[in-house]
Parts: C-alpha cells; structure tokens; sequence
C-alpha cells in the first residue's frame, strides 16, 4: 500500500485560482462595475475642483482632466449596460464624497488640489495594472480600454506633480490619506 498524499489546502489549484475568487463572469463585472465607479468619482473630483478653481489656466488644465474623465465614465456606463452589469450601490455616495474631495482639496490651494490629483491617480495605475494582468485576449477590448484609460491617469498624475502636487501643505500626510480612501472605494465598489 502507497503512502496517502498530502493534500496541502494552502496549494494553488489548477488554473491558478483559489475558493473564494471569482469565476471569469464575476471578475469581469466586478472590473466594469468598479471602474464605472471610479470614474464617476473621479468627474466629481474634477467637478468639485473647478467648482473652487475653476478660473484662469488651471481652470483649463482641469477641465481638460474632467474631459478625459467624462469620457471614460460614457465607456464605462456603456459597457456595463451592453453587459448588463449593475452599478455600485455607493454611485450617491461617491456622488456627494467625490465633490467634497475635489472641492475640499482646492479650498486647501491649488497645490492641494493637484497632491490629490497624484494621490487618486496613482492608486488608479495600480488598480488598472492589476485588471490589464488579469484580463485575457477573449477581453481584449475590455483590456485595452483599461490600458487607454491608465494612460490619460498617468498623463493626470504627470499633470499634478508638474504643477506642485508635492509642495502641497502637509503633502505625505494629505496623499497616504487619500490613497487610503482610493483604495478602500475600490475594494468596496467591486463587491456592492
């Protein structure tokens, strides 16, 4: 009689998936229903944002990041309705919370505005990295809208660090802060 083998629970089944996560469906409606999320916040940043600097060249500077912003969040929405994806349940929340950070940002100066620019997008790299990973050729539309979009969020976070993000009062603590809070909506507007 051969000895019984070890079956070692922490090992990594075939396909590289573990109980608990989500099957292709779920992981591809849970990156549509985020990233619609997300860039629903991210207009009412920029919304809140030039609702306090919204004159004269930085006025232009964000209004040309809302525009891009704008026009994922018409990617986003349709994709999910072609899909059939619900929205995130947060959408009033991000609604109101979104604003109050771009507009609470900008009060501080325009610098403040700007560290909160880098700190959102800089999450944002990192959460679109990780989805273009994850994602393989049957969605490769979906994966080069992610790569697209990551872009213009870099071009926003150059943006910032261009126009004094780190010479914004208190800049460490105001950017963990709002890393912070990026992340913590992401893992939210996945799941409900």
């Amino acid at each position: 009689m051969s000895p019984a083998k070890n079956s070692d629970a922490t090992t990594t089944p075939v396909g590289g998936h573990m109980p608990g996560d989500p099957d292709k469906d779920e992981l591809i409606e849970r990156i549509i229903r985020v990233d619609q999320a997300g860039e629903y916040g991210a207009v009412r940043i920029y919304a809140g944002q030039l609702a306090v600097l919204g004159r004269g060249p930085k006025g232009d500077m964000i209004r040309h990041m809302k525009l891009q912003e704008d026009h994922h969040l018409d990617t986003f929405n349709t994709m999910a309705a072609e899909r059939r994806v619900r929205p995130t349940i947060l959408t009033p929340f991000w609604h109101v919370a979104g604003f109050a950070l771009g507009a609470g940002t900008a009060l501080l100066g325009e610098k403040a505005a700007m560290a909160c620019t880098v700190a959102v997008e800089e999450t944002i790299d990192v959460h679109y990295r990780a989805q273009i990973e994850k994602l393989g050729d049957d969605e490769r539309e979906l994966r080069e809208t992610c790569r697209k979009f990551r872009e213009d969020e870099l071009e926003h976070r150059d943006i910032g660090y261009q126009h004094g993000a780190e010479n914004a009062p208190a800049y460490p603590l105001l950017s963990r802060a709002i890393k912070f809070g990026t992340a913590m909506a992401i893992k939210l507007s996945e799941k409900i």
